[in-house]
């Protein structure tokens, strides 16, 4: 039997994602559930139960409001409004002669918001942001726009909240955000998929996105080479390729994050090639995570793969004709050696033995590998050395490179998954609360 996703909005944007859904679902039926204001989104939501396998939003406040009234109780996600659907407006507004570098938009992050313009090469300096937060209300965002009109003399509002654009356009030259074709798609297969697989932690969302040299036009192999991830492959507006896979498979198929296996093959045959990957809870988290990989392959090298995880963890995957596979936290353990399945499986043995059992690299690579500057890694050596046997916990490394010990506990777990930071066991320093982990670290 088909899974059935619910699909929960204002009535026009539910209307547009089941027509654009419909017809790429594959073995999901869509349910049309919509509502006429985002107040009964809790009453639809729980009226869709005993029908419903996995819910989709049409945006991000009914998502962030049923989140909140603690009924979702099945795989959910909603339709994110991103870059791409704001240039596209920017641009519609242009055509119509309006002056878009007065304008006020709300639930968008400012800095997308920003990137976004200012990669149009449109200015910024008078535009106006309010990102979406929970407890946000139409009437907060209706009376952000009229304010920023009074104050700031904007000339347009841009609201993504269609019970704040009907009040709006009648005071003020208003436009609504609608999701786009792809974002609607690419949601809606990574919602198919974790729902397919929902009993497992497996199904966490992959998102890839692979960025080839421009005037390379479409490359017609691709699709057979992605078939290794059994997901599907998109076109962004921007012209790069989006893979929907989910974690397990990406998994298996990069042998625990140690390669990419068309890696290569897009190398020999465009000379650049940059593929990142995005693990997340919600297709919008996943894709975020997805744009931030493929930057940061962009500044390794001509050719190079990364998988950005939560917490600023990034594992960066060199091609295996360079002889190294690259960053593996948090699993394989297997960079600056020969990778595959060999590496895979030592790095699943003792935890203890993986720091000895790397060969020697470079500083310059082991920073890469682990996502922290050299000089980070410096001051780590000179506090490990100082410490000696007796191992360093969060509260020492936070002292010494004078950050919080929450940044601190994170560069130690870095340390731990790419293999160079064991933990020994716990201490007390005399704090109150659990005791500190110490961690054995080899630099």
């Amino acid at each position: 039997m088909p899974l059935t996703v619910g699909v929960i909005g204002p009535e026009d944007l539910v209307h547009k994602v089941v027509a654009v859904g419909g017809r790429a679902a594959g073995s999901a039926r869509l349910l049309p559930l919509p509502y006429r204001h985002e107040d009964e989104t809790t009453r639809v939501v729980t009226d869709a139960r005993s029908r419903a396998d996995a819910l989709l939003f049409t945006g991000v406040v009914p998502h962030a409001l049923a989140d909140a009234a603690g009924v979702l109780d099945r795989p959910a996600m909603y339709v994110p409004y991103n870059g791409a659907t704001l240039l596209r407006v920017l641009v519609e507004l242009l055509r119509l002669g309006h002056d878009v570098s007065r304008v006020s938009i709300d639930t968008l992050r400012r800095d997308e918001v920003l990137e976004t313009m200012t990669e149009a090469k449109l200015p910024t300096d008078r535009v106006r942001v309010l990102p979406y937060r929970p407890g946000l209300t139409s009437q907060d965002v209706v009376d952000f726009h009229l304010e920023a009109r009074d104050a700031q003399k904007t000339r347009v509002a841009i609201t993504c909240l269609g019970s704040a654009f009907h009040v709006l356009e009648q005071h003020t030259h208003a436009v609504r955000l609608a999701p786009s074709r792809h974002s609607i798609l690419a949601t809606l297969q990574a919602l198919v998929l974790a729902t397919a697989g929902r009993h497992s932690g497996d199904a966490q969302v992959a998102l890839g996105i692979v960025d080839l040299p421009a005037g390379t036009g479409v490359d017609a192999r691709l699709p057979e080479d992605i078939r290794v991830l059994g997901g599907s492959l998109a076109e962004l507006p921007d012209g790069r390729r989006l893979l929907v896979t989910t974690r397990g498979v990406l998994e298996t198929a990069t042998e625990r994050f140690t390669r990419i296996p068309f890696l290569d093959a897009l190398a020999s045959r465009h000379g650049s090639a940059y593929v990142g990957f995005g693990l997340g809870r919600t297709a919008a988290e996943a894709e975020a995570l997805a744009r931030r990989a493929v930057n940061r392959a962009r500044s390794v090298g001509p050719v190079a793969g990364v998988v950005s995880m939560a917490d600023d963890v990034d594992i960066v995957i060199a091609p295996d004709a360079a002889g190294v596979t690259g960053a593996v936290p948090g699993q394989a353990g297997a960079a600056g050696v020969t990778g595959g399945a060999s590496g895979a499986a030592g790095a699943a043995g003792d935890r203890s033995a993986r720091p000895s059992a790397l060969s020697p690299e470079s500083p310059a690579l082991l920073a890469r590998r682990v996502g922290l500057h050299p000089q980070t890694l410096d001051r780590l050596r000179e506090l490990t050395a100082a410490d000696g046997a007796a191992g360093v916990t969060a509260h020492r490394v936070a002292e010494h490179l004078s950050v919080q010990q929450r940044t601190a506990r994170r560069i130690l777990k870095r340390l731990e998954r790419a293999g160079v930071a064991v933990p020994t066991g716990s201490r007390q320093e005399g704090q109150t609360g659990r005791p500190p982990i110490v961690y054995r670290v080899h630099l």
